[in-house]
């Protein structure tokens, strides 16, 4: 198989994706947000933060910063639009990351 083939069949596994009731939903949902400028910013600064929580290498006080960070953000959370983005978003992300280990798992890349 030629590399432009490997491509082709990747666009087509790309759009099987993107028909999949977990896509649909996640652009569902980022569609609904993005209605609410305000809320969409809030809900992409929660996101930007929780990424670097998550990614830092400094991990002496990370539990609690991370206790802080849920609590400040408990009642942003329980706002319909933000949890449903959020969900869908988390599924999504989930069905990615197991498309990638069974690619990686398949094709024998360490």
């Amino acid at each position: 198989m030629s590399d432009k083939e490997i491509i082709e069949a990747v666009r087509q596994f790309a759009g099987t994706i993107m028909d999949s009731d977990t896509y649909r939903e996640y652009l569902f949902q980022r569609e609904k947000i993005k209605r609410q400028p305000d809320l969409y910013e809030k809900v992409n600064e929660f996101r930007q933060r929780n990424f670097d929580l998550q990614n830092e290498t400094d991990g002496d006080d990370l539990l609690d910063r991370l206790e802080a960070f849920e609590m400040e953000y408990e009642k942003f959370r329980e706002n319909p639009f933000v949890d449903d983005f959020l969900r869908a978003e988390l599924a999504f992300c989930r069905m990615m990351q197991e498309v990638y280990v069974l690619l990686a798992e398949e094709i024998d890349f360490e």
